[in-house]
């Protein structure tokens, strides 16, 4: 049987790669592209059809192989698969770093800049070789050949680096869990974390409830446990993870170091006065001293809302709940309270209403509505049993695009919620290559025969996905560089997805998406009113917290010096100035903020 990383005839066969396959088909892949570079590099004459063409062909072959390596070892992490894929890492990162320095291809794009054919490009054409001009600068063409030679070891180490971040949280969110035989602990927690928790024990083969730092087990127990020890045992586990209050091996400190240390060698050696500069390179702002200038701008128009807000909570907290002081671990707790107080309904009241069935249809209706395309079940091979795949049509039946949908949250799966793209739209001579995404999040599944119900938070994280998901799928242009999201600068790719958050707050789009899961009864007019009443609670606590993550990534990327300081001292400088909310000393944020230690926004969460 063919190894199916190397099958890009159909739809990817994900229910049949192992990890054995994983070394032979990159391999393989790797040496089609080289040899795809070597002649890329004296085509001639250099034009489209004889240069960007081929090359394409022979590096998208690569990079989509690669691709569904590390979405699986994001959504099905298995011991096997990771070790393939680490082992594979750093060939993939040198091609890159490689790619990325070559001068033949570097004078031959700047041959087709030249050339007579240039006039006669469309805009997406021209972006194409104007960012692969700009991106050579970047990844170190310019350089001497001992400098290209660190740049390349840079790159290779700070991949390794990243991917070990996020496997470290992954592994030690796995890692715990707390059993308990006391149904005193479970008061306040809702019938289905109840439910969860007790059939997690009962697979283990043990009596009692099993509650993990799955966000569909976490966020209940912060929220709605009336049980203090309960909400404080799983903050500290949580704000602990990968870090040196746990397993050594674990411990994302000595990553975070070395991280940033390379990341401000790799900036200094293009010229860039530190990673932020070169990050904001390729984006919409113009420098780091403007993100922090518009970040604390504000802040200073936020936080005396968000002191209001603590103040709020405080008071009612101690004169509602008892809670003389107020700990990280009864915050959301007394926020739950305090919003039922003010406007009369429970976000678990709300969740009832959005059953999966009808969150999906009303979604799948957005979508209609807005362009005319309809979302049809269609069939695939898949990486787990939860993951559906569905496609999109237009008026004439015609294919738009694909997209499969993984939304329940389970061990070896990574935290949070993300559209990747699995092929992109491309236009070839056999016709125009239709686009496949990933939307994946991490949300609680149904019990005893019931559909899922979700927050309502949960159904604009889901929308937000999707506008991503659409951002990629309904792209007309047919050129890989720059269909898309590719080519898009990172501060204004969220639009879209933001976008999409509006319409889980249009009640003809609410009254839709909603069905009670045990009555089967529209969300009542007078519930809506009083959840849009509610839709700004608390949002200068919310406000500050981002801008405190954002200029904590900023300034760690430009001002840090850690002959001078540390990444925990910078963390509490930064809340002095912004948080109204201060976690305790052992909170280990940082060991956690993948976003910025293993994800693409270093210098951009912004």
């Amino acid at each position: 049987m063919t190894n199916p990383l190397l099958d890009f005839s159909g739809l990817p066969r994900f229910d049949e790669v192992l990890p054995e396959h994983v070394g032979p088909a990159i391999d393989r892949l790797l040496a089609e592209a080289e040899a795809a570079v070597k002649r890329a590099e004296t085509a001639a004459p250099v034009t489209w059809e004889t240069f960007v063409v081929p090359l394409d062909d022979a590096t998208e072959r690569l990079w989509r192989a690669w691709g569904q390596v590390a979405h699986l070892q994001a959504v099905v992490n298995t011991p096997e698969l990771r070790e393939a894929y680490n082992a594979n890492l750093p060939k993939v990162t040198r091609f890159g770093s490689a790619l990325g320095q070559n001068l033949a291809l570097y004078a031959q794009y700047r041959g087709l800049q030249q050339s007579a054919e240039w006039a006669g490009y469309d805009e997406a054409r021209r972006k194409v070789v104007e960012n692969a001009l700009r991106d050579f600068r970047l990844g170190g063409a310019e350089l001497g050949e001992a400098e290209k030679a660190r740049f390349a070891q840079i790159q290779e180490e700070l991949s390794a680096l990243s991917a070990k971040f996020s496997q470290n949280v992954l592994d030690a969110t796995d890692a715990w869990s707390y059993l308990t035989e006391d149904p005193a602990m479970l008061s306040g927690l809702p019938d289905e974390v109840v439910a969860a928790a007790r059939a997690a024990a009962q697979k283990d083969g043990k009596s009692g409830w099993k509650f993990t730092l799955q966000m569909p087990c976490y966020l209940p127990v912060q929220s709605y446990a009336d049980n203090r020890e309960l909400r404080a045992r799983l903050y500290r586990a949580n704000a602990e993870r990968a870090s040196e209050f746990g397993d050594a091996a674990l411990d994302n400190s000595a990553n975070i170091d070395r991280i940033l240390a390379l990341r401000a060698e790799l900036a200094a050696l293009l010229g860039f006065a530190g990673y932020a500069e070169y990050s904001v390179a390729t984006k919409m702002a113009q420098s780091p001293a403007e993100v922090l200038e518009f970040l604390r701008d504000l802040a200073a128009r936020a936080k005396p809302y968000a002191q209001r807000d603590r103040a709020e909570l405080e008071a009612f907290a101690r004169d509602e709940l008892g809670l003389a002081g107020l700990e990280a671990w009864d915050l959301a707790y007394a926020s739950e309270k305090l919003k039922q107080a003010r406007y009369s309904f429970s976000e678990q009241e709300v969740k009832q209403y959005f059953t999966e069935p009808k969150v999906l249809a009303g979604l799948f209706d957005v979508i209609h509505a807005l362009y005319g395309l309809r979302v049809e079940e269609d069939r695939a091979p898949v990486w787990h049993p939860d993951v559906r795949f569905y496609r999109l049509v237009d008026a004439d039946g015609q294919l738009a695009g694909q997209f499969y949908l993984d939304l329940y949250a389970r061990e070896g799966k990574r935290g949070g919620a993300w559209m990747d793209d699995c092929r992109n739209r491309r236009d070839t001579a056999g016709g125009v290559q239709t686009p496949l995404v990933y939307l994946v999040c991490n949300f609680g599944r149904g019990s005893d025969g019931k559909p899922a119900t979700f927050r309502h938070g949960e159904v604009t994280t889901l929308f937000h996905e999707m506008g991503h998901g659409l951002h990629q799928l309904l792209t007309r242009i047919g050129e890989l560089g720059v269909a898309g999201i590719n080519g898009v600068e990172w501060d204004a790719v969220e639009l879209p997805s933001q976008f999409m958050e509006n319409f889980c707050w249009e009640w003809e789009r609410v009254q839709k998406m909603t069905a009670h899961v045990d009555s089967g009864q529209p969300l009542p007019r007078n519930l809506f009113e009083r959840m849009l009443a509610a839709r700004n609670f608390q949002s200068g606590m919310f406000t500050v917290r981002q801008l405190e993550f954002a200029l904590f990534d900023m300034q760690l990327h430009s001002a840090f010096d850690p002959a001078r300081d540390s990444v925990l001292q910078l963390l509490e400088r930064v809340r002095d100035e912004v948080a109204v909310n201060r976690p305790p000393a052992w909170n280990r944020f940082p060991h956690q903020f993948s976003h910025i230690f293993a994800g693409g926004y270093a210098a951009g969460y912004y």
